[in-house]
Protein backbone atom coordinates (compact mmCIF):
# COMPACT_ATOMS: atom_id res chain seq x y z
CA UNK A 1 0.00 0.00 0.00
CA UNK A 2 1.57 3.59 -0.93
CA UNK A 3 1.45 6.59 1.49
CA UNK A 4 -1.69 8.41 -0.43
CA UNK A 5 -3.72 5.32 0.06
CA UNK A 6 -2.93 3.84 3.27
CA UNK A 7 -3.93 8.39 4.56
CA UNK A 8 -7.24 7.70 2.46
CA UNK A 9 -8.01 4.37 3.82
CA UNK A 10 -7.31 6.12 7.25
CA UNK A 11 -9.25 8.91 6.89
CA UNK A 12 -12.02 7.17 5.80
CA UNK A 13 -11.71 4.91 9.36
CA UNK A 14 -11.06 7.88 11.65
CA UNK A 15 -14.13 10.07 9.71
CA UNK A 16 -16.56 6.50 10.22
CA UNK A 17 -15.63 6.47 13.97
CA UNK A 18 -15.86 10.13 14.26
CA UNK A 19 -19.35 10.28 12.75
CA UNK A 20 -20.54 7.35 15.01
CA UNK A 21 -19.32 9.18 18.23
CA UNK A 22 -20.94 12.35 17.49
CA UNK A 23 -24.38 11.04 15.85
CA UNK A 24 -24.83 9.10 19.45
CA UNK A 25 -23.54 12.43 21.47
CA UNK A 26 -26.92 13.52 20.63
CA UNK A 27 -28.95 10.23 21.03
CA UNK A 28 -27.88 8.65 24.47
CA UNK A 29 -29.43 10.22 27.46
CA UNK A 30 -27.20 9.77 30.17
CA UNK A 31 -25.03 12.71 30.44
CA UNK A 32 -21.61 10.82 30.97
CA UNK A 33 -22.37 9.36 27.90
CA UNK A 34 -22.90 11.97 25.92
CA UNK A 35 -19.58 13.62 27.23
CA UNK A 36 -17.70 10.38 26.22
CA UNK A 37 -18.82 10.41 23.10
CA UNK A 38 -18.26 13.84 22.65
CA UNK A 39 -14.87 13.77 23.38
CA UNK A 40 -14.05 10.85 21.66
CA UNK A 41 -16.12 12.93 18.76
CA UNK A 42 -13.42 15.57 19.09
CA UNK A 43 -10.54 13.16 19.27
CA UNK A 44 -11.11 11.47 16.09
CA UNK A 45 -12.06 15.03 14.37
CA UNK A 46 -8.90 15.71 15.40
CA UNK A 47 -6.97 12.68 13.62
CA UNK A 48 -8.95 13.92 10.25
CA UNK A 49 -7.68 17.15 10.57
CA UNK A 50 -4.01 15.63 11.28
CA UNK A 51 -4.51 13.21 8.26
CA UNK A 52 -5.55 15.60 6.16
CA UNK A 53 -3.23 18.03 6.85
CA UNK A 54 0.03 14.96 6.22
CA UNK A 55 -1.91 14.38 2.62
CA UNK A 56 -2.07 17.90 1.82
CA UNK A 57 1.96 18.07 2.87
CA UNK A 58 2.84 14.84 0.80
CA UNK A 59 0.82 15.89 -2.36
CA UNK A 60 2.87 19.39 -2.12
CA UNK A 61 6.39 18.16 -1.61
CA UNK A 62 6.57 14.30 -1.71
CA UNK A 63 7.34 13.67 1.61
CA UNK A 64 5.54 12.27 4.85
CA UNK A 65 5.23 15.28 7.66
CA UNK A 66 6.85 14.44 10.77
CA UNK A 67 4.32 16.32 13.47
CA UNK A 68 3.22 15.28 16.75
CA UNK A 69 -0.25 13.50 16.69
CA UNK A 70 -2.38 14.82 19.70
CA UNK A 71 -5.09 13.35 22.10
CA UNK A 72 -7.35 14.59 24.75
CA UNK A 73 -6.97 11.09 26.69
CA UNK A 74 -3.40 10.40 29.18
CA UNK A 75 -0.99 8.34 27.62
CA UNK A 76 -1.61 4.58 28.25
CA UNK A 77 -4.53 3.08 29.83
CA UNK A 78 -3.65 2.78 33.58
CA UNK A 79 -6.03 5.42 34.15
CA UNK A 80 -8.86 3.73 32.90
CA UNK A 81 -8.13 0.97 34.79
CA UNK A 82 -8.63 3.41 37.99
CA UNK A 83 -11.82 5.08 36.82
CA UNK A 84 -13.19 1.72 36.50
CA UNK A 85 -12.00 0.91 40.22
CA UNK A 86 -13.67 4.43 40.96
CA UNK A 87 -16.91 2.96 39.66
CA UNK A 88 -17.06 -0.69 40.81
CA UNK A 89 -17.25 1.08 44.22
CA UNK A 90 -20.13 3.29 43.32
CA UNK A 91 -23.10 2.03 45.18
CA UNK A 92 -26.55 1.48 43.45
CA UNK A 93 -26.88 0.56 39.84
CA UNK A 94 -28.61 2.05 36.93
CA UNK A 95 -30.18 0.03 33.73
CA UNK A 96 -28.65 0.96 30.67
CA UNK A 97 -30.64 1.68 28.07
CA UNK A 98 -30.34 -0.22 24.77
CA UNK A 99 -29.36 1.98 22.81
CA UNK A 100 -26.29 3.33 24.73
CA UNK A 101 -25.51 -0.23 24.62
CA UNK A 102 -25.34 -0.36 20.89
CA UNK A 103 -23.93 2.44 20.59
CA UNK A 104 -20.79 1.52 22.52
CA UNK A 105 -20.54 -1.87 20.96
CA UNK A 106 -20.28 -0.26 17.57
CA UNK A 107 -17.70 2.00 18.80
CA UNK A 108 -15.86 -0.87 20.06
CA UNK A 109 -15.56 -2.46 16.69
CA UNK A 110 -15.02 0.85 15.06
CA UNK A 111 -11.95 1.20 17.18
CA UNK A 112 -10.61 -2.51 16.79
CA UNK A 113 -11.28 -2.07 13.40
CA UNK A 114 -9.04 1.48 13.19
CA UNK A 115 -6.90 -0.16 15.30
CA UNK A 116 -6.23 -3.43 13.82
CA UNK A 117 -5.40 -1.44 10.61
CA UNK A 118 -2.80 1.10 12.39
CA UNK A 119 -0.81 -2.38 13.23
CA UNK A 120 -1.10 -4.34 10.24
CA UNK A 121 0.35 -1.22 8.40
CA UNK A 122 3.08 0.17 10.21
CA UNK A 123 4.42 -3.38 9.17
CA UNK A 124 3.72 -2.87 5.13
CA UNK A 125 5.05 0.64 4.95
CA UNK A 126 8.42 1.37 4.05
CA UNK A 127 10.41 2.79 7.25
CA UNK A 128 10.39 6.37 6.37
CA UNK A 129 6.36 6.55 6.34
CA UNK A 130 5.76 4.34 9.39
CA UNK A 131 5.85 7.46 11.85
CA UNK A 132 3.35 8.64 10.67
CA UNK A 133 1.03 6.07 11.78
CA UNK A 134 3.37 5.35 14.37
CA UNK A 135 1.64 7.16 16.13
CA UNK A 136 -1.70 5.94 16.01
CA UNK A 137 -1.02 3.01 17.43
CA UNK A 138 -1.12 3.89 21.19
CA UNK A 139 -3.60 6.19 20.97
CA UNK A 140 -6.07 3.58 18.87
CA UNK A 141 -4.82 0.84 21.84
CA UNK A 142 -6.20 3.57 24.35
CA UNK A 143 -9.55 4.04 22.64
CA UNK A 144 -10.09 0.02 22.45
CA UNK A 145 -9.06 -0.01 26.19
CA UNK A 146 -11.20 2.81 26.86
CA UNK A 147 -14.53 1.93 24.99
CA UNK A 148 -13.96 -1.83 26.23
CA UNK A 149 -14.14 -0.53 30.61
CA UNK A 150 -17.29 1.82 29.06
CA UNK A 151 -18.83 -1.47 27.56
CA UNK A 152 -17.98 -3.47 30.81
CA UNK A 153 -19.35 -0.52 32.94
CA UNK A 154 -22.42 -0.08 31.06
CA UNK A 155 -23.33 -3.17 31.04
CA UNK A 156 -22.47 -4.73 34.58
CA UNK A 157 -23.29 -1.58 36.66
CA UNK A 158 -24.98 0.52 33.85
CA UNK A 159 -22.96 3.98 34.62
CA UNK A 160 -20.11 5.33 32.67
CA UNK A 161 -17.00 6.78 33.17
CA UNK A 162 -16.44 10.28 34.75
CA UNK A 163 -14.44 11.24 31.73
CA UNK A 164 -12.90 14.32 32.63
CA UNK A 165 -11.90 17.17 29.97
CA UNK A 166 -8.05 16.52 29.12
CA UNK A 167 -5.48 18.62 28.19
CA UNK A 168 -4.02 18.60 24.43
CA UNK A 169 -0.76 16.52 24.72
CA UNK A 170 1.90 15.07 22.48
CA UNK A 171 0.63 11.39 22.35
Amino acid sequence: MNVKDAIGTALDFERKVRDHYFKYAVAIEDAQGRKLFETLGREEQGHVDYLEHCLAEWQKTGKVPSVPLKSLFPKGVSWISAERRKLERRPGKRIAKANELEAVKLALQYEKDASGFYHSLVGKLALGEQALFTQFLEIEDTHVALVQAQLDSVQGMGFWFDVMEFQLEAG
